[in-house]
């Protein structure tokens, strides 16, 4: 029985999710189970803003601002570098979410079917510690930052709020973090709009870049980080899209989910570049220097929308980190293991963003790329298996703890290795391309994606015929 038919499956008939439907005040049930179909609820056009809400914060604004203070780019080779990197990556996202109607379970559960139920532990774990830990982080602290300066409070205290707040929303699942983002996108663009039209009134976007001239090396870090930024949400897709019913559109289902990624973060990246053309930064702390430039009142609001965006935007993070840790096949209490999870993954963030205060920019490149470099061979990897695979899984295969396919985990091993060592550009590692060709700035995720691509194909051809062929 094919997933679309889910409720054939022991794994669905388990699963406790029969009596969450549309609730929202109601901490949702159990972990990665498929979604019985009795349990499917909402429409695509929701989608928009799930994916507008989380990209309204600062970590999107800061984007733009190395584009130009540390790539060394103009405001319009920044925005086409931006764009570019966006692009890309909400072409992924479109891809990913339109299969979670069908399939109804998160996309790390579906991800077994590229590297098998063991070896999926691999990018699972990226996918936890990266993004679940990683981007928690990240945008806590820009949180932490914008309550510190609006209210006064030191920054320590400024996380705390962030933190409770944030893992609160996620404890309780999947229908709260959706309404939570459909309540706070709208807000948030508002403020955000009004803020970009001062800001664009003081910029000087005509400006030439730090050398006059046009810097490829400088492009394309930028778009590699503009797209490490956007692909970044690419293994969360299906974790919301799975409750819609199998019906739905996929085309819709992909378009509204891709156009609320691609217009949120290439509409603040923008601004964020605008921003550094105003002139040199006012303070150390990001967000100060970022609403300098505002009048009192839309500084205070818009440091008040860089909190609620940075909880927008980790209510997801901790939310989908917490479904990747359980698709590594951890068992736990039915009912609450991916609630509990969100805890424990509330903790960690907290500690790891804690330390980060201390100096909250100076690792902010290295950690879009260092995102970039595993999402780009994990999606060669993902889109090679869709390409090869005619047949739509059973829920048995990707539940099936005997199921291998070592060729996926290969791929993406020798496609990430390779791309690092080679074209990687960091300032603690510079790979051996690029030390010798420095103008090709860091084109790590692109070639990951390549090379892990074509592995696939080679290496896993015989192994998705085969799975295939015993489908039941």
């Amino acid at each position: 029985m094919a997933i679309g038919a889910p409720l054939n499956s022991p794994d669905a008939t388990d699963a406790p999710q029969g009596g969450y439907g549309d609730k929202v005040l109601a901490v949702e049930p159990g972990g990665n189970e498929a979604i019985p179909v009795e349990a499917r609820h909402g429409a695509p056009r929701g989608l928009f803003w799930t994916w507008t809400a989380p990209n309204l914060e600062f970590a999107t604004i800061f984007v733009g601002v190395i584009s130009i203070l540390y790539f060394g780019l103009s405001f319009w080779q920044a925005v086409a570098a931006m764009a570019i990197g966006n692009l890309l990556g909400a072409a992924a996202h479109f891809l990913l979410s339109a299969e979670g109607p069908l399939h109804g379970v998160p996309q790390m559960v579906l991800g077994r079917l590229a590297f098998g139920y063991r070896g999926n532990i691999l990018p699972a774990t990226f996918m936890a510690v990266m993004c679940g830990v990683g981007w928690f982080a990240t945008n806590s602290v820009s949180g932490a930052f914008a309550l510190s300066t609006l209210f006064g409070i030191t920054p320590l205290l400024g996380l705390v709020i962030i933190v409770v707040a944030q893992t609160a929303f996620a404890f309780f699942g999947h229908n709260l973090v959706q309404r939570f983002e459909r309540i706070a996108a709208p807000v948030l663009a508002v403020i955000f709009v009004v803020g970009a039209v001062i800001i664009f009134g003081k910029s000087h976007v005509s400006a030439p870049s730090a050398d006059g001239g046009f810097a490829i090396g400088g492009f394309l870090l930028t778009m590699g980080a503009a797209f490490g930024y956007t692909a970044g949400w690419t293994p969360y897709a299906a974790d919301y899209t799975r409750y819609l019913p199998p019906t739905v559109s996929k085309v819709k289902t992909g378009l509204f989910a891709s156009s609320g990624l691609f217009l949120s973060c290439t509409f603040l990246m923008v601004v964020g570049a605008a921003s550094v053309t105003i002139g040199d930064p006012v303070s150390d702390n990001p967000t100060e220097a970022f609403t300098a430039n505002l009048p009192s009142l839309v500084a205070d609001l818009t440091l008040l929308a860089i909190a609620v965006g940075a909880v927008a935007a980790n209510a997801i993070n901790v939310y989908s980190g917490s479904m990747a840790f359980l698709a590594m096949g951890f068992r736990l209490p039915v009912g609450l293991q991916r609630a509990l999870v969100t805890v424990f993954f509330g903790v960690v963030g907290f500690l790891v963003a804690w330390w980060a205060l201390a100096d909250a920019a100076a690792s902010y490149e290295a950690f879009l790329l260092l995102v970039a470099y595993w999402i780009g061979p994990w999606l060669g990897v993902v889109f090679a298996d869709r390409l090869l695979r005619r047949e739509p899984p059973t829920l048995a295969l990707l539940y099936d703890t005997r199921y291998a396919n070592w060729g996926g985990v290969a791929a993406f091993v020798l496609g990430l290795l390779a791309s690092v060592l080679l074209f990687c550009n960091q300032e603690r590692f510079v790979g051996y391309v690029v030390r010798a060709i420095p103008e090709l700035g860091d084109i790590g995720a692109f070639v990951g994606f390549a090379l892990a691509f074509g592995l696939y194909l080679i290496l896993a051809r015989g192994r998705v015929a085969q799975s295939q062929q015993s489908r039941s």
